[in-house]
């Protein structure tokens, strides 16, 4: 019996039309972003379809902005009875797998995920930050590079990203060391990635303190599907366990590699990435080539996924 893992992706899947071939083919897209709108008292579909990328980058905006269309991705799929058995995301992406699991409805984890990107948006400012994509060292040696860089400030590793692909965080001039360090160590490559402050690091703790509240206070709900935890990589089902779990998520790593692995024991032979973008497809593929992936973002996708499944029945 194939076992299908539905995915949402994360911070800089988003790009200026994303959303629009879904909202111009399906009605309930087109509800979805007029509720969006709606919630947020401002046009997201606008910025989403015909925006800026500059104001789309923007950490208040982009958070919400993916988690919209990776909602409407998943609501279309279950329309046409493609549904996951377990569910997973990648930092932002979490708020898209917890209500695609039921734990969170689509107005809930919208607002929670609004005041989490104000949140970062504003730490980012407070203290600025940045990261950087290490390629082609160990988890372990790139660990041992941050701690090297560590006179130069705080950095971070922040996302397991794949065997080959971790990402760190934190202070300018310390991040900046750590790349120098890693370089000197062997890393096939560092790229600097154009984030507006330190994700996942410790520069998150006034926000992740201050969005303990608001998690608190939102309504969890007993999970359909069992859904993966950034934080630990553990399959949950208990509502308050993943509460518990998200509000760690700001602050740790995201433990990526470690998912997709308790995914495949769980015995997922199809991950399908909901949402813009095809970064989680590529980094499961260098997880465990023998996995299949699909992405789903537009017409286009949404057929050949539909073609892919029903050749596997």
């Amino acid at each position: 019996m194939t076992k299908k893992a539905f995915v949402f992706p994360g911070q800089g899947a988003q790009k200026i039309g994303m959303g629009l071939d879904l909202f111009n083919n399906f009605q309930l897209a087109k509800d979805l972003y007029a509720q969006a709108d709606e919630i947020l008292n401002f046009k997201l579909s606008e910025l989403c379809f015909n925006g800026s990328e500059e104001e789309l980058t923007k950490t208040i905006n982009t958070q919400p902005a993916i988690y919209v269309m990776s909602i409407a991705v998943y609501k279309v799929m279950n329309e046409m009875g493609i549904k996951p058995d377990i569910t997973a995301g990648h930092s932002i992406g979490e708020y898209a797998a917890l209500t695609a699991a039921g734990v969170l409805s689509f107005e809930q984890g919208l607002k929670l995920v609004r005041e989490r990107g104000r949140l970062m948006n504003e730490a980012g400012i407070r203290q600025p930050g940045t990261m950087a994509a290490v390629i082609g060292m160990t988890y372990e040696n790139v660990k041992k590079c941050c701690m090297e860089a560590y006179q130069a400030g705080i950095v971070e590793i922040a996302n397991f990203n794949s065997p080959e692909q971790i990402v760190i965080s934190g202070e300018i001039a310390a991040v900046e060391r750590a790349m120098e360090i890693i370089k000197l160590k062997g890393a096939k490559r560092v790229i600097p990635l154009k984030v507006g402050a330190a994700f996942h690091s410790r520069l998150m703790k006034d926000a992740a303190e201050a969005f303990v509240k608001s998690i608190d206070e939102a309504e969890f709900n007993q999970p359909a599907i069992p859904v993966v935890a950034n934080v630990s990589a553990a399959i949950m089902t208990d509502p308050e366990e993943l509460r518990e779990a998200l509000k760690k998520q700001m602050l740790s790593s995201v433990l990526w590699v470690d998912s997709i692995k308790a995914m495949a024991d769980f015995g997922t032979d199809i991950f399908i990435e909901a949402g813009p973008g095809k970064a989680l497809s590529g980094m499961i593929k260098k997880t465990n080539l023998s996995l299949k992936t699909i992405n789903v973002e537009d017409m286009v996708s949404l057929k050949k996924c539909e073609e892919a499944l029903t050749s596997l029945i």
